[in-house]
């Protein structure tokens, strides 16, 4: 064992436990059984099986542990941004894409196809860069891992940056944020503008966060832990106190959790503030497009006294399959189409094919930094399928990989056609690109909105 460490073998792991031991001893408190001389008996934690304790304990353990459940926050509004459930439009039963016949399969295939006429099926290539980044990309210490990340990170500010999203009076609020790499970048790309605000939402608590990196800076940094689907921002004290725009960022934001977002900025944020200043009468529905500015000068006036709207969103879209109807922010869309929950359901998981299968499978060796940059990013989603997600029995001698990988890709853009038409339909300029290379991540659409130019309300002369 290593000086001032457990001296417990972990089997299991083939070394020795890293706890530090209290003075004197030679075992942490998980392990210290071992030389007790009386016959205190441990248990598992009855709110997180992961760690134990002294079942004499665990009364007091109760109070402290920090498995248990903790006040909600002012900003936690239950199932604020889940969308409308129709328990009608829910199927009872999800059958599985490998139990369908092959005229079933053909069927659904044919009813994508047909959706998916007029839509633009090759996306525009927008791949940028940005200079705060250019020494990182530069440095020769960074691993293969950590320059995709980078060249991700790159682009995602090149977007901003031409949406002219990168200014000072702004709040940029993290979905997903992990680590929070990508509001970092953000910081070093504003580097020492004043009023900036962060908001990192994670619900997951998170290490190795780059938190630390941005004290006696100008901007603040706030994290936020909580589901996206619970989130007001309406009710986070910073922006109740500061009123800045606010900029929606998020690189590989996964499937559901996008929907969730969107829901977030651009109706339970951007109605309840625009609407809570004005009369019941002149009230906007949240499917009228001029719901992001006001009618005329005088509103515009208004409501800058209490809050101001979404300046941008910026998104780098993940995980179709992880999509759920009662949460989709394109039932409309689908719909007009003469598509419904069941559709969804089925393309949803279709949407694997477009990447499952065309990753290496080979084991490799990570450096260090490598390593670390990996511990978070369950938000990359880079895990390697399975080959039966992709070589399903029943699709053998149906679909070729390459048939197989033009349906997902198809799957993909039709769920995120949904979304561009839910946001313009709310009177924002929505767009879809690629922002790099299918080389450097397979996920590799960029969803940027703006509001449009021409439904803000402009001062009258």
């Amino acid at each position: 064992p290593q000086p001032g460490r457990c001296a417990y073998f972990v089997a299991r792991k083939k070394r020795f436990c890293k706890m530090i031991p209290a003075p004197g001893r030679r075992f942490c408190g998980e392990h210290g059984q071992q030389e007790e001389e009386n016959d205190r008996k441990r248990i598992p934690c009855p709110l997180d099986p992961k760690h134990t304790v002294y079942e004499d304990q665990l009364q007091k353990h109760l109070k402290k542990c920090n498995s248990r459940e903790k006040p909600k926050p002012v900003y936690f509004v239950q199932d604020i941004n889940a969308g409308l459930k129709d328990v009608a439009e829910i199927p009872e039963k999800q059958v599985p894409i490998s139990s369908l016949s092959k005229e079933e399969l053909q069927n659904l295939i044919i009813k994508l196809k047909k959706a998916s006429n007029g839509l633009e099926l090759h996306l525009k290539e927008q791949i940028l860069s940005h200079q705060a980044l250019q020494e990182a990309l530069n440095d020769p210490k960074n691993g293969e891992s950590a320059f995709k990340h980078l060249k991700q990170q790159a682009s995602i500010l090149g977007n901003m940056e031409k949406l002219h999203l990168l200014g000072p009076g702004r709040c940029f609020v993290e979905f997903g944020a992990g680590r929070g790499k990508l509001s970092h970048w953000v910081d070093v790309a504003l580097q020492n503008v004043e009023n900036v605000q962060f908001l990192l939402v994670e619900r997951a608590t998170t290490r190795f966060k780059v938190d630390g990196k941005h004290k006696g800076r100008c901007s603040t940094f706030e994290r936020l832990q909580v589901d996206i689907q619970h989130l007001c921002l309406k009710k986070v004290p910073i922006l109740e106190e500061k009123k800045l725009p606010v900029v929606g960022i998020g690189k590989h934001l996964c499937g559901t959790a996008t929907d969730l977002a969107l829901r977030c900025l651009v109706e339970s944020y951007t109605t309840c503030c625009e609407g809570e200043n004005e009369e019941p009468a002149t009230k906007r529905s949240r499917t009228d497009k001029t719901v992001v500015a006001s009618s005329n000068s005088a509103d515009t006036e208004s409501n800058k006294d209490h809050c101001e709207p979404v300046a941008g969103i910026v998104i780098a879209l993940c995980c179709h399959h992880k999509c759920d109807w009662t949460h989709y922010v394109g039932k409309e869309f689908f719909k007009s189409l003469g598509l419904g929950p069941l559709e969804f359901n089925y393309f949803q998981r279709m949407s694997s094919w477009a990447t499952c299968g065309m990753r290496e499978t080979t084991t490799k060796v990570f450096t260090s930094e490598e390593r670390e940059d990996r511990t978070d990013d369950t938000e990359e989603h880079e895990q390697t399928f399975s080959r039966t997600d992709s070589d399903s029995d029943t699709l053998q001698g149906i679909l070729t990989v390459e048939e197989r990988k033009e349906i997902g890709c198809l799957c993909k853009l039709l769920i995120d056609r949904g979304r561009i038409e839910y946001l313009q339909q709310r009177g924002y300029e929505a767009a879809l690109q690629y922002y790099t290379e299918s080389a450097v991540s397979l996920e590799n659409v960029l969803l940027t909105a703006v509001p449009s130019p021409s439904l803000i309300a402009e001062p009258t002369m």
